[in-house]
């Protein structure tokens, strides 16, 4: 008997939760992968995963590495579904949240209002005591009103505290002491200080993410023991792994310390995974786009490299300022517009496509559970880019009645035929997904023709290359498990965390900066330590955050990982420049300082490497399930040929017009384009002349 090692890996969606499975045999280096997919349980989104799990006939006890990303988090924060909360604050600043900033989007609405904060003003008490931000004491921390404010906590009902005190970035010592104090006298309740979170200056920012924090950990905590205990159940013996928002995963015990780390996991495994696959197949530069069933998301990889930021909010928009969350999270656009993206037509007979979504339940119409609205996936099933006869992988019979009504009332609202109104769906979900696209590259200074375009989800591969033909980009790659390539994406991932700590000195400042990187360095590795990790499994990048002296806008420059020398500033300087030029178009003749430090420290726990296919020697021809019209919106009605992916083979190549189907996902190639399969059986679909 050979030995095995097993890996598997889930991500809870808004519509399907979903499951890859590896099989690493050591003996002859065969991998066995499974893919799964199932309905996502709100609320209990634990049952979700324990159902894919059984839907794929996994194992559990054989397993040696589980992953999981979810969006509990970011649903609690959307949904208002979390926690109530209480905010103990530096004397003279509770109001600091509701102030916020005046970046006030819709700006000539003289009816505007700022959002709502998550603690009502009478929930947010204040405690005498000081530091200044160099983080010395000017006032000592004075505890006298601690248990009147307690009580007014238990009399509300509080399930949940969170403490942020002016400057405690500088110096934590009385958000330290006064959480202990809370705990001592009320040990039921939940406390959450700002510097477990984040280190970083800014008191509106670093005080809402200790509240979004309180607020969503009471019920990310039950999730994630209720699925601890599914697992267990099962008969998982191994650790668990949480995916973050920084692209990295984390224990089990540190995620319920800090689960706001998880507010957009899923997206960030799919990122990751998409630099590493770029990393595997040679293409360095990367625009990826994932498209799920309720949002399309979209990031920019540079020499494999994701970029990470602290700058992450939510529900922000052109009539709302949203609310900041002090959080590594992966720099992305999102946009709603996904396959359950609801089409609709305004006042003045216009239409649109999202941002509401018809979900899982009772999703699109074609779905036959309901839902009596027009999607984008309906459109592609309209328009014969979907198989009718194999809808969901054939595991759904598509309800071709439900589809037309649906349609027909917007046909009948608009004027226009059915079809018409089925591109235009189409035509209208790609403009919206290009702009996008056009954010995360155009809009800094990226030219889309020097990148490859990764597509994923459900949903990707379906609108990649008319995505991907508008931009110009070098070519289209859809990975091998496309539909559920975020869930892949965690078997590539370190246990990583990032360390944002802020400091304000000179760019000449050599001990300054030299103190700080070796202190920082040396927290992140005892962190490790104490979970077996040593300083030789350990690796630190280190991104020092540099700005023109008074200016508001800062970037980050990467150093090396050892003693600070007058050449490493004057390097550092030196890319500063080209770095913040490439980003907002301009340099100054100005001086330069130091704001703080990115160290970015990772360890592998077991990440997956992949094998090339084997090959049996099938024919092109094999994988041909026959042909049929299909109509790519602006490029007319052409006859394509239908392939089968499952019988698809390294080395194979073809021409578009083509569609190629997936039990998870359909690829529709356009015309004239040229496609190849490659070692590890992603497609590739040059997209140019």
């Amino acid at each position: 008997m050979t030995d095995k090692i097993t890996r598997v890996s889930t991500d809870v969606g808004g519509t399907f939760t979903d499951l890859v499975y590896f099989e690493t045999d050591l003996e002859t280096g065969v991998q066995t992968v499974r893919t799964e997919k199932s309905d996502t349980t709100p609320p209990d989104f634990e049952k979700g995963v324990l159902n894919v799990l059984e839907k794929a006939k996994v194992d559990v006890g054989s397993v040696d590495f589980f992953a999981h990303g979810t969006t509990v988090v970011i649903n609690a924060l959307t949904e208002r579904k979390g926690a109530k909360v209480g905010l103990i604050t530096t004397k003279g600043f509770r109001d600091s949240i509701e102030i916020g900033r005046g970046n006030r989007p819709d700006f000539f609405n003289l009816r505007y209002k700022k959002p709502a904060p998550f603690v009502e003003r009478y929930l947010r008490r204040e405690i005498v005591e000081r530091m200044d931000y160099h983080g010395n004491e000017v006032t000592p921390l004075d505890l006298a009103s601690l248990d009147e404010t307690l009580a007014l906590f238990r009399a509300e009902g509080i399930e949940a505290i969170a403490i942020s005190l002016l400057h405690a970035y500088a110096n934590p010592d009385h958000e330290i002491r006064l959480k202990a104090e809370v705990e001592a006298r009320w040990p039921e309740v939940t406390v959450v200080a700002s510097h477990q979170i984040t280190r970083e200056w800014r008191e509106y920012e670093r005080t809402n993410t200790a509240i979004l924090s309180a607020y969503v950990q009471p019920k990310a905590q039950r999730y994630l023991e209720k699925l601890e205990s599914g697992l267990t159940g099962k008969g998982y013996a191994g650790q668990l792994f949480i995916m973050q928002s920084n692209c990295g995963v984390d224990s089990l015990d540190a995620i319920k310390a800090v689960p706001i780390t998880m507010v957009e996991s899923g997206p960030a495994s799919g990122f990751w995974g998409a630099a590493e696959l770029g990393r595997i197949i040679g293409e360095p530069n990367i625009l990826a786009l994932d498209i799920g069933g309720t949002t399309a998301k979209c990031s920019l990889i540079e020499n494999n490299q994701v970029t990470i930021k602290t700058d992450y909010w939510i529900e922000r928009d052109g009539k709302s300022a949203g609310y900041p969350i002090m959080v590594p999270v992966v720099d992305l656009v999102e946009i709603g517009n996904g396959g359950g993206s609801i089409a609709w037509v305004d006042d003045f007979g216009k239409l649109h496509v999202g941002p509401h979504s018809a979900g899982s339940t009772p999703g699109p119409a074609a779905y036959g559970r309901g839902g009596e609205d027009a999607t984008t996936t309906d459109a592609n099933l309209a328009l014969g880019r979907i198989n009718r006869d194999y809808f969901c992988g054939g595991s759904v019979e598509a309800d071709i009645p439900a589809l037309e009504s649906a349609l027909g009332k917007l046909a009948e609202r608009m004027g226009n035929a059915p079809e018409d109104v089925a591109r235009g769906i189409i035509r209208i979900a790609n403009s919206n997904m290009v702009n996008a696209l056009k954010l995360v590259s155009v809009n800094r200074g990226y030219d889309p023709r020097d990148f490859t375009l990764v597509v994923f989800g459900g949903g990707g591969p379906m609108h990649g290359v008319a995505l991907g033909q508008e931009l110009g980009v070098k070519k289209v790659v859809v990975p091998r498990g496309a539909p559920v390539f975020s869930a892949w994406g965690m078997m590539m991932s370190d246990l990583r965390r990032d360390y944002f700590v802020t400091r304000l000195m000179e760019s000449t400042d050599r001990e300054g900066l030299d103190a700080l990187l070796s202190h920082t360095m040396e927290r992140a590795r005892a962190e490790y330590a104490r979970e077996g990790f040593g300083p030789d499994k350990v690796s630190l990048k280190p991104l020092v955050r540099c700005r023109y002296q008074n200016q508001e806008f800062a970037v980050e420059v990467p150093v090396p990982a050892g003693p600070v020398t007058d050449e490493t500033l004057t390097k550092m300087v030196s890319e500063f420049h080209e770095i913040y030029e490439r980003e907002y178009t301009y340099r100054l003749a100005a001086g330069v300082e130091i704001i703080g430090l990115h160290l970015v420290a990772a360890a592998e726990v077991g990440k997956l490497e992949l094998v090339a296919l084997p090959k049996t020697g099938a024919k092109l021809e094999d994988a041909v399930k026959g042909r049929r019209m299909v109509d790519y919106a602006t490029e007319g009605r052409h006859e394509a040929t239908i392939y089968d992916s499952t019988k698809f083979e390294p080395g194979m190549a073809f021409t578009g017009p083509a569609v190629i189907e997936d039990p998870g996902t359909t690829i529709v190639v356009h015309p004239g384009n040229r496609v190849s399969i490659d070692e590890f059986g992603n497609t590739h679909i040059e997209t140019r002349g």
